[in-house]
């Protein structure tokens, strides 16, 4: 008896991790292929850049990275809120505070990139400042001014992206950024082989994609009758209380760009080594190529972690694998140069072993998003990438005379002890108490917007309602 209990013990397990993989693949899947999608369109404006020459080809990395550190890490970063925020509405079936959280979310990246349209517009004179060479410093600002476009779009299309995935449809973004890569590559031939503008043609070509996008997605979201009950069109009650996006953006965004920020810097200490043309080139390819690749990772499937861990396993391998076997390939792509081909082929092997490191690391951090524990998040990464990898990056490169290998010797380090203390704090949470942090957290949204509601349909109405709408912004 006992024997036929365990063995049907075992067939549930089976079949429950048979739906769990099936539930995760067709929501990790198209998401994975989207992100893959959507992030190509940076490398593909530098493959056509960089048959340009080298000069523009450092110059659009050296933007790129730029404009990576100072815009798109935050506002990925702070959309990032909305994974908790969105994810936990819509499991509490608290249906009408996501419309109200991407509409938040939206004003606020709205905001925030008027500053860093202003960073964008000097980039070159701050790249200068800090040592960079010259001559690629002002190319690259030229580079960044076509590319402001890029921050509004970005920052308003991640809050789309966050809000559909809280809901489980992956599908159309697939669709609308396999489209758009369609027009990308088109658009860039135009500009940059048939009128030859130059380099700053394919910036110009980012900023038309990236509209595109937006402009597909808010569409979808607009007219498809799948979003009756969580977009109502613009309201009011989104002016109020900001404090529970304020509270996960920050620390989301900071979470995100100290690690996004790491890489990049990566690519700005390149510009000190001998040849600096040619180690900036090599050195922001390849983090192009890993962070674009490691973008796709099913990050979002958060509720069964051996499944989503095992799924990033072998998809870190298959990566890995597919880099480090066509390493000597890869530099063919960006550009015609034999020297910065061969040095590529060399750094390819790190990248494919840092990829496979950064698959693993991209469940724990869906999974820190899931919980709220961005602030956690931050003094990990602090650790990992500010006092393990930089130093290293450092002493590899420029002590041990290692140059490329150097620096990326450096970021395997830090993505691997980022990924061991994320481990670790998963593998001791108390699941239960995450489970009740989330529900207060829908409650509070919930109480405060019914409050709001109250105030504004009554002007006259008493003041403790306003006490109550304070109190309960204040008790998180």
């Amino acid at each position: 008896m006992a024997h036929v209990l365990a063995g049907e013990e075992n067939n549930l397990r089976k079949d429950h991790i048979i739906t769990e993989v099936k539930k995760q693949s067709w929501l990790s899947v198209p998401i994975i292929v989207s992100g893959v999608l959507e992030k190509l369109i940076q490398i593909i404006s530098l493959s056509f850049v960089g048959h340009l020459g080298e000069l523009p080809l450092s110059a659009a990395s050296m933007a790129t990275s730029i404009s990576g550190i100072t815009g798109i890490s935050i506002l990925m970063g702070m959309g990032n809120a909305l994974d908790t925020l969105c994810g936990q509405a819509y499991g509490a079936k608290e249906y009408h505070l996501l419309g109200l959280y991407l509409q938040k979310a939206m004003l606020v990246n709205t905001i925030v990139c008027m500053p860093l349209a202003f960073v964008w517009a000097f980039a070159g004179e701050i790249l200068h400042a800090i040592g960079q060479n010259k001559e690629i410093s002002m190319a690259a600002q030229l580079y960044a001014r076509c590319m402001i476009p890029v921050l509004f779009t970005y920052g308003i299309l991640q809050c789309y992206y966050r809000f559909l995935q809280a809901q489980n449809i992956a599908f159309p973004m697939m669709l609308t950024s396999g489209f758009t890569i369609l027009v990308h590559i088109f658009t860039c031939w135009l500009l940059i082989i048939k009128w030859k503008i130059g380099y700053t043609g394919a910036a110009i070509a980012n900023s038309l994609s990236y509209c595109l996008s937006l402009v597909l997605i808010a569409s979808y979201v607009r007219l498809s009758s799948r979003f009756k009950h969580t977009w109502t069109g613009f309201s009011k009650q989104a002016l109020h209380d900001f404090s529970s996006l304020l509270r996960l953006a920050i620390p989301s965004a900071l979470m995100g760009c100290l690690e996004y920020w790491s890489f990049e810097a990566i690519v700005l200490m390149s510009g000190f080594l001998p040849n600096p043309k040619l180690e900036t080139s090599v050195l922001a390819i390849c983090t192009r190529v890993s962070n674009e690749l490691g973008a796709g990772n099913p990050q979002n499937a958060r509720s069964a972690i051996y499944v989503a861990g095992t799924i990033a396993i072998l998809e870190g391998l298959i990566v890995g694998s597919t880099l480090f076997l066509a390493r000597n390939d890869w530099g063919k792509i960006f550009s015609n140069k034999l020297e910065v081909i061969k040095y590529i082929a060399r750094v390819m092997p790190l990248l494919a072993l840092s990829h496979l490191i950064d698959a693993c690391q991209c469940v724990l951090l869906g999974i820190v998003r899931g919980c709220g524990w961005q602030k956690l998040a931050v003094f990990v990464n602090i650790g990992a990438f500010y006092i393990v990898g930089l130093p290293f990056a450092a002493l590899f490169a420029f002590y041990l005379h290692l140059k490329a290998k150097g620096l990326w010797l450096g970021i395997i380090c830090g993505l691997s002890t980022q990924t061991f203390s994320l481990f670790i704090i998963t593998l001791f949470t108390n699941w239960e108490k995450q489970a009740k942090k989330a529900v207060d957290r829908v409650n509070k949204s919930t109480v405060a917007v019914g409050l709001v509601t109250t105030m504004n349909d009554n002007p006259q109405a008493d003041s403790s309602l306003r006490e109550e709408v304070q109190a309960s912004d204040d008790c998180h």
